[in-house]
């Protein structure tokens, strides 16, 4: 490695076609992660030390159609590698650009440090009459270079791992990647892996076995807690005569004392309840402890039922009510606000359940250390938490998940339902400020500690964090990882809830949201009709599940061409979530936002300028001027503005969206680069072209090589970039790009 001119940055230079991406992303991933074994860090091998970590990948870009060279960032990239490594498909075999890479590799006298990763077709397909479109090595891997520079007629035998099914596998096709790249031997990294598997077996045992221990401590802390309670007679029985009351009225709720009254027909639960909130004003009017008991009790059953509407009132009655009373048990009045603040929450009352949460905090903070107040403090801290994380204050939703966390391990030891409950958002959390490594490790950490405190008996917490660790998966681009918890995950709640559920319905919508993401378009539709005919048949058609998934399903038909059935399926969505929320509400917005783009995309300008506003405004009202949502407005508005000539509105829109995501999102975001594009575009149409030129290649690049970035931005920046340089290139402007590309080639910002 010293030999060489160019100092060494990268490990390895990946090529591959965008066609390809999501094996670039993945191997991207598998190298940077890798730690080789302790005995090998440090060895001398013929590409330098051994390092702890295989550290940087330098992974290129999409393929640029309009590029007439591989640009300077490209060769200086190549030049700074100590190998390549090309992804080999038919794809790549048909790229020009990756042929150029390998080229350019060779040229710089290092052919022999080429290795190959086989995804698909055949290696020297070309070779046989008909076959040919099987090829999956580029011509610079089939043949030697020559002295002159170009490609000889000499053949050559690519240095190749084999990832297709019945070859290496992904895992030794990784390995023996890594070997090639460090200079050692195959063998001792596939042994080091087996060991690795090995304590992975064991860890799942030694957590099997700490579930147990678990369930023995609880059990003689259930013990000692029952003892206590024997002594503490005169207030149990106090407290016993209004359980024993509430239960008496709950009993008789679920009565039909007349039998005519059914005359055949089956009551609903839901039937059952509102007669109940009917009767608790009327029956219980001199009982107020009791009559706030169950509309608190009844106000959570409503909410379960995903009755916001009918919940709310009910909980503030029970607040309000408990507030008046004197002789109010110490933790009730608090509970209710937990629960008020719970509901708030979800209807996007943020002010108002801060405010719950903080009193309730405010009041249990002052009563002492006892496991009960503790308990129900830390609650409070989560749902704070809950409700900053939903407006976008991150810092301040993870200061408050990790004081309920500490507050939580000292009152539960090591492992418990609520911290893994408090690490699941804590995760999301993480995630939201941009770490999704650390979101993952905390996601893991709570998946593990339920596994567990579970063991084989399946549970509703378990399912939830085995989805939530799917979901996180998904999002890093490990979607077979993804699709297989996703399965886990539906499997546990057939053990818990049957065939036909609605958490059944819900795994079935996140496996579809593997599919759609795998580019497996058809499946996917069919698993989202299939979960939304389930949530219809369960939950009627007007319920957030339903309006979920028929969002969900609108970006499937998108994908797959059908923007006027995208449409109409995104309005259904937008007409369930109007009818839950009526007002302003963060999911009615984001509907709004989506259908605002989309009309956009089909030239009715008029009709998107409507819904984009309004979406924005609501926005604005819930969320303040800084929150990324809005940013997401502001830029589908400039969007729009760049598509209906008005350039410079464009430009102060798409401006402010940077500034927001700059300011609250993390460096190179593809949310950051897709408003960063619109402002491209409207310089564009300013004809300030060399700026256009730098913002244009800039968020493209990032759209191109985020996989989480939506690939319809993706198509609109590369769009614009396309109408740039037509428009850039045309009659009386050669002078101003030659001395524009001085400019751009100057500037060390455009790298």
């Amino acid at each position: 490695m010293t030999a060489d001119v160019e100092p060494l940055r990268y490990w390895a230079f990946l090529s591959y076609s965008h066609a390809d991406a999501r094996w670039g992303a993945w191997l991207h991933r598998a190298l940077e992660s890798y730690r080789p074994p302790k005995r090998l860090i440090g060895q001398v091998t013929e590409r330098g030390a051994v390092p702890r970590q295989l550290s940087p990948i330098f992974r290129d870009r999409e393929e640029l159609a309009s590029a007439t060279d591989l640009g300077e960032v490209i060769n200086q990239a190549l030049k700074n590698s100590a190998c390549q490594i090309v992804i080999c498909s038919p794809r790549a075999a048909q790229s020009r650009w990756v042929n150029e890479e390998i080229l350019a590799f060779k040229r710089l006298g290092r052919e022999n440090r080429i290795f190959c990763l086989i995804v698909d077709g055949e290696p020297n397909a070309s070779d046989h009459p008909g076959q040919e479109s099987q090829e999956c090595f580029p011509p610079a891997l089939r043949f030697r270079l020559g002295s002159d520079g170009t490609l000889s007629g000499e053949r050559t035998e690519p240095i190749a791992a084999d990832a297709r099914p019945g070859k290496d596998g992904k895992t030794n096709a990784k390995l023996k990647l890594i070997a090639g790249v460090l200079g050692v031997g195959f063998d001792a990294l596939k042994q080091r892996e087996q060991q690795r598997r090995h304590r992975q077996m064991a860890f799942v045992a030694a957590a099997a076995l700490a579930g147990m221990v678990v369930t023995s401590t609880l059990a003689t802390v259930a013990l000692i807690a029952r003892a206590t309670a024997v002594k503490q007679t005169a207030r149990a029985e106090a407290e016993a005569e209004t359980a024993r009351q509430t239960t008496g009225f709950l009993v008789d709720l679920f009565r039909i004392s007349d039998p005519s009254e059914a005359r055949g027909n089956s009551i609903t639960a839901r039937e059952m309840v509102d007669k109940g909130a009917q009767r608790i004003g009327t029956e219980l009017a001199k009982q107020p402890a009791i009559q706030a008991t169950l509309m608190d009790t009844l106000g959570t059953v409503y909410v379960g039922l995903g009755l916001y509407g009918q919940a709310r009132p009910l909980l503030e009655s029970s607040v309000a009510t408990r507030r008046a009373l004197a002789d109010s048990p110490a933790m009730a009045l608090p509970e209710s606000l937990n629960h008020l603040g719970d509901v708030l929450t979800v209807q996007a009352a943020y002010e108002r359940a801060e405010e719950a949460y903080r009193e309730a905090i405010t009041l249990l903070s002052s009563r002492g250390q006892d496991m009960h107040t503790q308990t129900a403090l830390a609650k409070s801290l989560y749902g704070l938490g809950n409700v900053q994380w939903q407006q976008g204050h991150y810092d301040e939703a993870e200061r408050s998940l990790r004081d309920a966390l500490q507050r939580q391990r000292q009152l539960f030891g090591a492992a418990h339902g609520e911290i893994a409950r408090t690490l699941q958002l804590l995760a999301w959390v993480v995630d939201e400020r941009g770490d999704l490594n650390s979101a993952l490790s905390l996601m893991q950490e709570a998946v593990t500690m339920q596994r567990a405190l579970r063991g084989a008996q399946p549970h509703p917490d378990l399912a939830d964090g085995i989805n939530d660790l799917g979901l996180l998966h998904q999002e890093h681009g490990d979607y077979d990882v993804a699709e297989t918890l996703f399965t886990e995950a539906i499997e546990v709640k057939r053990r818990l809830f049957g065939m036909k559920h609605p958490e059944i319905a819900l795994g079935l919508n996140n496996l579809a949201l593997v599919l759609h993401d795998e580019g497996n378009l058809k499946r996917a539709e069919a698993t989202y009709r299939q979960a939304l005919e389930m949530q219809r048949e369960l939950l009627g058609d007007v319920h957030p599940d339903v309006a979920n998934t028929l969002n969900n399903l609108a970006f499937v038909q998108d994908d797959r061409g059908d923007l006027k059935g995208a449409l109409e399926t995104e309005r259904q969505s937008l007409a369930v979530y109007q009818q839950l929320f009526p007002g302003d509400h963060p999911e009615v917005a984001r509907i709004m936002n989506r259908i605002g783009y989309w009309l956009t995309e089909t030239k009715d300008y008029a009709g998107a300028d409507i819904y984009l506003r309004k979406a924005l405004d609501m926005r604005r009202r819930l969320l303040g001027d800084k929150h990324p949502d809005v940013a997401s407005s502001l830029t589908h508005l400039a969007i729009l503005q760049v598509a209906t000539g008005h350039y410079d509105d464009a430009l102060a829109s798409a401006r402010s969206a940077v500034e927001i995501c700059t300011a609250s999102l993390p460096p190179a975001h593809w949310r950051t680069a897709v408003a960063e594009s619109a402002e491209g575009a409207a310089l564009a149409g300013l004809r300030d072209y060399a700026k256009a030129n730098q913002l244009l290649e800039h968020s493209y690049g990032i759209l191109s090589a985020d996989e989480g970035a939506m690939p319809t931005y993706r198509a609109l920046a590369r769009r614009y970039l396309d109408q740039l340089h037509q428009q850039w290139r045309g009659p009386g402007i050669e002078a101003t790009l030659a001395s524009s590309t001085e400019t751009i080639e100057d500037d060390p910002a455009k790298h």
